[in-house]
């Protein structure tokens, strides 16, 4: 069956085109997050910064989601996409000038802020544009294939922006690649044509918001998956403790720390390219939670070790397991969200994530406190197990769900 090839989605002229300017955008933006902690830590030489560089971007996404997504299943998708990468190309514009004319840090972080904000609106309008782009049989495949470029980004990215910082001798280059790199996803939004969405009634917009939590707080299917999830990142936060693993448990300096920190992309690039060379899940809800209970495991087995390989082998384990997660999770989102609610539900999961990302650190540097490093991961990944099992109890739906398709869910 066509819809089944590893190449299904990207035959489809307007999804591949949307997905090459998306990966050429990310890749710029991995690189403005490297140049941006460098040039800020550089400068002052304090850590703390280096946190609120993280901070001021998320908070934003959590006051302002909940809004864009009312605004993305009210109004043209393709348009706020289009709107916010402009907005996004403006920022790195104004990064480049406050780096090369040494502006006060306060106007960086209000710059930050803008991108966070930018972003809280971008990111449930561009994740919605992909089911008004393949039809439905096609959607794992595209999920799959959008996570590898994801993927492919965090490694290129970083690198490239190291590279070019090298080069150069400063960050300013980085921000005006990323305002080209952002260009080439807005031409891609100005050719592509999507399918008409389905747009909500004008209802206020309190109501709409309440809607949407009622559509996903009885949905058997997508809350318990986006929570197993959201969890997992937040218990097994184990890339948060990496340069303590790295200098003082395995002893493998700065290159080994660059090989821990990059093996968890590279297996999640690995492990979706094989994912896209298969048919679509037979015992979907089983394998979800059986990835996860395996990215506990993973874990615990990293946490307890003192081998450099076996360490490196576990985060590039732990990278390919989340990445069939995520590859499971964002194709129950987009078969069982009705049209109408894609903008809100994904407003709502960009918040879980950056929540889970943003409070995994906090809770790793806590548990490692109280616990030690060790200690913190090793709890991480029992917690990780234990939710894994709350689940299966709870949420008997997504436990027995097979393939992923509104047909045989409701037989599941």
């Amino acid at each position: 069956m066509a819809s089944q090839g590893a190449v299904a989605a990207m035959r489809v002229p307007h999804f591949r085109l949307l997905l090459i300017g998306r990966l050429i955008a990310q890749i710029g933006e991995q690189m403005v997050s490297v140049a941006v902690g460098w040039e800020i830590y550089d400068k002052t030489g304090d850590p703390f910064l280096l946190g609120v560089i993280g901070l001021v971007q998320v908070i934003p996404i959590f006051l302002f989601s909940l809004p864009a997504g009312v605004a993305v299943d009210r109004y043209n998708r393709k348009r706020i996409t289009l709107i916010s990468q402009l907005v996004l190309i403006a920022c790195a514009v104004v990064l480049t000038i406050l780096s090369v004319t040494g502006a006060p840090l306060v106007l960086t972080f209000v710059t930050l802020a803008v991108i966070g904000s930018a972003r809280a609106f971008n990111n449930p309008a561009e994740g919605t544009l992909t089911p008004l782009l393949v039809p439905e049989e096609m959607y794992q495949n595209a999920a799959t294939w959008s996570t590898g470029v994801w993927q492919l980004s965090a490694i290129t990215g970083p690198a490239v922006g190291g590279l070019l910082i090298g080069l150069t001798g400063g960050a300013a280059s980085v921000y005006i690649v990323n305002a080209f790199a952002g260009l080439a996803l807005v031409a891609a939004l100005l050719i592509i044509r999507p399918r008409p969405q389905t747009v909500i009634e004008h209802e206020p917009p309190l109501e709409s918001v309440r809607a949407g939590l009622r559509f996903l707080r009885h949905n058997k299917l997508i809350l318990p998956s986006i929570t197993l999830d959201m969890f997992a990142v937040l218990l097994g936060g184990a890339v948060y403790l990496l340069p303590i693993f790295a200098k003082d448990i395995l002893q493998v300096g700065a290159e080994g720390l660059g090989w821990l920190r990059a093996a968890p992309s590279i297996g999640a690039l690995i492990m979706a390219m094989t994912i896209a060379n298969r048919p679509p899940f037979q015992n979907t809800g089983r394998t979800l939670l059986i990835a996860v209970a395996g990215f506990g495991i993973a874990t615990i087995i990293f946490g307890l070790s003192t081998n450099f390989w076996l360490s490196l082998a576990m985060m590039f384990t732990l990278g390919a397991l989340d990445n069939i997660s995520v590859v499971i999770r964002h194709t129950i989102e987009l078969v069982f969200t009705p049209d109408e609610m894609r903008g809100r539900i994904s407003a709502v999961q960009s918040i879980f994530i950056g929540a889970s990302n943003e409070l995994g650190g906090f809770e790793s540097g806590v548990a490692a406190a109280l616990l030690g490093t060790v200690g913190a991961v090793v709890f991480g990944g029992i917690g990780t197990l234990i939710v894994v099992g709350a689940t299966a109890i709870l949420a008997p739906e997504l436990r027995k769900l097979k393939r992923i398709s509104r047909v045989e869910s409701h037989s599941a």
